[in-house]
């Protein structure tokens, strides 16, 4: 999955950085001393609040979006500070959200801040209604994510668009000025041509079109792996729809992709790509998932998603308690293999699809345990309690770093990236309230989308 090879590094303002920084080492300290005496519910909300921070007090200031990446050691190419991720800022969206609902942030300045969101996306660059994998914050103009990949990127667009839909349903009923943000979403996601990317009416989606290269990266979107909210958005489309054969055809590969695998006696259901063993990384049970609600959902092909997704996570706890490896720190409380930030052989910071054994580098990726918590909650609590409570060098000023090592000596990167920090607060949220899988499943578009491939949803009345 191309989300799996973000190589390029984005940057903030060599002082804030410096001031932030300094910051978060006495943030450190003050944890040290004070969450041991928090309950489950305040540290939910006190990591929530922090991972908040990362869209709001460090967003690309032109934009108002979230930065591909966030650097607090001051290690990154100086020419992309203004870089913006359309994926991130969808999870950053309902980040926002989660913000608002439980007050931690003005609902009125959330509103200003959001609407001067929607205005940027209006204007930044579409591809045929898709906006590309990365911005200019000050430009909007596409900032290539490979040489062929300059433009439309219909995945990143529909983790965006989940965020915006989201953000329209919670304004809708507001007063004038909420309702008029509403409006502008609503605009916004219409706008998005998916059944262009079918390439000319083949039975399948697929990622990139470019205005130079047309079609020539050639990636269509075959299950199983993080894209499922990509043909649910399409299929939901009032004017760019596609047809049930193209998610039958296309995403399930006529059928072909399930399995009656298992692992640790946990069946798996479908086949993860490249990962049919046990997976894959645990991020595939969270980006399609922050508004689809897989409570009760189910489809010809899978009896029930969250069996599905829980599963996953499952085998990842399980995995880790295993240890194969031999890993120092892996244990019930130190746990979850996803994509993130990883360290290289000779010390540096690199990147790498953390999963069970085809990918385990002795890393942990926080938000791989913390995203899970609708699945695992008291596994995922015993995480979350750990990193604050035991390990505060591992948080820094907008949550827990991007990517830690028990291993190699309590290792850690003061580093976040927009999609990995993007998941904690919406996901948590979920377990909590529900509050994201109920907007986005309220939306009398997507309930349609759903009933026209297939699914069905005993939580949400969708037969």
């Amino acid at each position: 999955m191309k989300n799996i090879f973000r190589l390029s590094f984005i940057a903030v303002s060599l002082l804030i950085s410096c001031k932030n920084y300094q910051g978060s080492q006495q943030a450190q300290k003050d944890s040290e001393s004070t969450t041991k005496k928090l309950t489950d519910t305040q540290l939910m909300d006190k990591v929530q609040s922090d991972a908040l921070k990362y869209f709001w007090d460090f967003a690309e200031l032109h934009s108002m979006l979230g930065r591909e990446r966030y650097h607090e050691d001051n290690i990154y190419p100086q020419n992309d500070k203004h870089v913006v991720t359309t994926g991130g800022s969808g999870f950053g969206l309902m980040t926002i959200l989660v913000g608002v609902d439980r007050k931690f942030i003005p609902r009125a300045e959330a509103v200003k801040r959001l609407n001067h969101i929607a205005d940027f996306l209006s204007k930044a660059d579409r591809f045929h209604g898709a906006w590309p994998h990365w911005m200019n914050g000050e430009t909007g103009k596409v900032v290539p994510f490979g040489k062929k990949d300059n433009g439309g990127d219909l995945v990143e667009t529909a983790f965006l668009t989940q965020g915006i839909i989201c953000v329209r349903e919670y304004f809708k009923n507001g007063n004038a000025e909420e309702k008029a943000l509403a409006a502008k979403m609503d605009q916004l996601w219409k706008g998005v041509e998916w059944n262009w990317y079918t390439k000319g009416g083949q039975k399948v989606l697929y990622w990139h079109w470019s205005p130079t290269y047309g079609w020539e990266m050639n990636f269509p979107l075959e299950g199983y792996n993080e894209c499922l909210i990509t043909y649910v958005l399409a299929a939901s489309s009032p004017d760019y729809s596609i047809d049930s054969e193209t998610y039958n055809k296309g995403w399930t590969r006529n059928g072909t992709y399930t399995t009656d695998k298992t692992k640790y006696g946990l069946p798996l259901y479908v086949k993860h790509n490249y990962a049919e063993e046990f997976g894959g990384p645990l991020f595939w049970s969270q980006y399609s998932y922050l508004g689809l609600d897989p409570r009760g959902l189910s489809d010809q092909y899978v009896k029930n998603y969250w069996d599905l997704n829980r599963n996953q996570v499952l085998i990842d706890y399980k995995y880790c308690l295993e240890n194969p490896f031999k890993y120092k720190g892996y244990s019930e409380k130190y746990w979850g293999l996803t994509a993130g930030y990883t360290r290289n052989k000779d010390g540096s910071v690199g990147y790498a699809a953390h999963q069970p054994i085809k990918e385990d580098l002795g890393v942990i990726v926080p938000t791989g345990a913390l995203s899970s918590m609708p699945y695992t909650p008291k596994e995922s609590m015993a995480f979350l309690r750990f990193l604050y409570e035991e390990k505060p060098k591992f948080v820094g000023s907008a949550g827990p770093y991007d990517a830690t090592s028990i291993h190699f000596d309590d290792w850690f990167t003061p580093r976040y990236l927009a999609i990995d920090q993007g998941t904690i607060a919406p996901m948590i949220e979920n377990y909590r309230t529900g509050l994201l899988w109920n907007l986005f499943m309220n939306a009398p578009e997507v309930r349609n989308g759903l009933k026209k491939i297939g699914f069905k949803s005993t939580e949400h009345q969708i037969q």
